[in-house]
């Protein structure tokens, strides 16, 4: 069966669209057009069109327990629409703009449209694999003295409360680490 001009015009575009909402870890997008503030959800939710990845526009404004910020993310309903989830590592990792470089300001790109993101540590669902009890996590605040271009490390499940920020779409990736 041969299909016309018309039924691939409609495929490729088809493609492009669903592409723009997947996963596509080798963008690089340096501009204000990286992020998308989408309308579908009430402009509480952010497509990252470098990742493919939906953010909720503003993440938790209060520090909590591991266990918490996990089911925290799985009971939102940003937009109107449920399936949220803490994120991978190196999907929150994704977010940090490295060349931040001012003590107490969120180290997230120029021009990006999130709301409350605090200079701080923020949990992932990411198990550090050598220690029990451990995942990693994410800080988007500038650490003086390292040599660490994003702040990434293993932090107890059971201790120091740390913020949430939930991802939809994509795939939770490696659960350890």
């Amino acid at each position: 069966m041969a299909f016309g001009h018309e039924f691939w015009m409609v495929f490729v575009e088809h493609l492009m669209l669903e592409n723009e909402h997947t996963m596509n870890w080798d963008n690089k997008i340096n501009d204000p057009t990286r992020f998308r503030v989408l309308a579908a959800f009430n402009n509480e939710a952010v497509l990252d069109r470098e990742t493919g990845l939906v953010w909720e526009r503003s993440p938790s404004i209060q520090p909590m327990a591991w266990p918490n910020a996990r089911l925290f993310c799985a009971q939102k309903a940003v937009g109107g629409r449920g399936g949220w989830r803490l994120p991978a590592f190196f999907e929150l990792a994704s977010l940090v703009e490295p060349s931040v470089h001012a003590a107490g300001v969120p180290r997230l790109p120029s021009g990006h449209p999130f709301m409350n993101v605090q200079a701080a540590d923020y949990w992932s669902d990411t198990a550090f694999a050598d220690e029990p009890g451990f995942v990693l996590m994410v800080g988007f605040h500038f650490v003086a003295g390292s040599d660490a271009p994003i702040f990434v490390t293993d932090a107890n499940i059971g201790g120091a409360p740390k913020y949430a920020w939930a991802v939809r779409g994509g795939s939770a990736g490696m659960s350890s680490y």
